[in-house]
């Protein structure tokens, strides 16, 4: 298995050994992140496919559905990596081969012609590099805060990133939707190369060398594993529940400009004031961790994420929408950020790809299935805008109720707090 933190020991200074990973966990989903489909480039492929192939909100949610496939399906690629090691690296090498397969395909994205179909099987091949990338990258993430009694930690981290993006891609993508499509997608294929040189640097393992018969049952271990998993089983059926709503994210896309009649670089900005109120909590986050044990993170944070989304409800106006944007922000930032601390702790050992992934899959899946039926309730039924923010918000606090009957093993102890038995800086063993 990978070793999480090289050269680790446990005399070793916690802030030392946690640098190099920390840094990797950061430039690693910055980049994955940023320059993805979903990411800069979301609004200058949202504005094409509205206004140049003039589709409606149904079609323009269906695209980011499908161009998604690939992340729904997070898991096969976690237990593959798990279990199936490339050229002796069962990280560093699947992360930078799928980066530079993900730039040679945004570099095929510009020669591509300007039609739904083809803009999708294209978005779709970057996606799918992407999620090799993005589920290696998970999987170590996993083995750091679990060696290091740091999962709090390392979440506040991967949030302040994901809030990061949030925040630049929203004024970024705004900016360059105004220019050549082009722009956007040399933009995105340069920034990812970053990565490389990173994970080259800073990421380091031991080769591993296995027999071919061992390891079609590691993949049999890792599949047994997960399913006996009742505490992973159980963060994500709390997931499932919360990002499970009727969804409004392409709507909200529409309102902005059929409604509030709002330019690109308006919509950018209000992006960017929901990342900057996420970074806040995300670093808020990091504190917290440390003063309250999972459960009480939990009631408070999911509370707080169910009263920001009916701020919606009042989105009438450009200033109420930069309003509700920032408490939107925060509150959803709380909430993920508790929600990925509990994925962390409820991944089995030995199983950091498979487990996690399954559980950002379920995360997905919601955020985009569920914004393709809260598209179609709006297009086919009418269904007012304030009404599905309600319904969203009705389901999130439903979530809240079930925080109460996860086990007190994941959620009782706070941050730093480890189970008996696991040094910290090194991997605990397999089980």
């Amino acid at each position: 298995m990978a070793t999480a933190i090289s050269d680790g020991t446990a005399a070793e200074p916690k802030k030392s050994a946690l640098f190099g990973p920390l840094l990797i966990v950061f430039i690693g989903f910055l980049t994955t992140s940023l320059a993805q489909p979903l990411g800069v480039p979301q609004i200058a492929i949202q504005n094409l496919l509205k206004n140049s192939l003039h589709v409606g909100r149904t079609e323009n949610a269906a695209f980011f559905f499908w161009i998604g496939l690939p992340w729904y399906f997070k898991p096969f690629v976690g237990v593959f990596t798990d279990a199936f090691p490339l050229l002796g690296s069962r990280r560093k090498t699947y992360v930078t081969v799928s980066t530079i397969l993900a730039v040679i395909s945004w570099l095929g994205l510009y020669v591509t012609p300007v039609r739904y179909n083809a803009l999708l099987v294209v978005c779709l091949v970057i996606d799918f590099f992407m999620v090799v990338a993005s589920t290696v990258l998970g999987a170590y993430m996993v083995e750091v805060g679990q060696t290091t009694g740091g999962s709090g930690r390392v979440t506040s981290v991967r949030q302040i990133t994901y809030w990061i993006v949030m925040m630049l891609k929203g004024p970024l993508g705004g900016l360059l939707a105004t220019l050549a499509f082009g722009v956007t997608i040399g933009f995105s294929g340069a920034f990812l190369l970053l990565l490389v040189p990173t994970v080259a640097i800073f990421l380091h393992e031991k080769r591993v060398h296995v027999e071919s018969s061992v390891l079609i049952h590691d993949a049999t271990v890792q599949m047994g594993k997960i399913f006996r998993a009742g505490t992973m089983w159980s963060a994500a059926g709390l997931m499932a529940l919360f990002y499970m709503a009727p969804g409004f994210l392409t709507t909200v896309f529409y309102r902005q400009q059929d409604v509030l009649h709002l330019g690109v670089t308006q919509i950018g900005y209000l992006n960017g004031i929901q990342g900057a109120a996420g970074i806040v909590s995300a670093v808020s986050y990091a504190y917290l961790t440390s003063k309250f044990n999972l459960r009480t993170l939990l009631f408070g944070c999911l509370s707080l994420a169910t009263i920001a989304t009916l701020c919606y409800a009042h989105y009438n106006t450009y200033a109420q929408a930069r309003i509700a944007e920032g408490l939107y922000g925060m509150g959803y930032a709380f909430a993920e950020c508790a929600l990925m601390n509990l994925a962390i702790r409820g991944t089995p050992k030995g199983s950091e790809g498979l487990g996690f992934a399954l559980m950002m899959s379920v995360r997905n899946f919601g955020l985009y299935g569920t914004d393709i039926f809260g598209s179609w309730l709006t297009d086919k039924y009418h269904v007012s805008f304030a009404t599905l923010v309600v319904a969203n918000a009705v389901t999130t606090a439903m979530a809240v109720s079930l925080v109460a009957l996860l086990p007190l093993a994941m959620v009782e102890h706070k941050d730093a707090e480890l189970p008996a038995g696991v040094p910290v800086g090194k991997m605990a063993p397999e089980e």
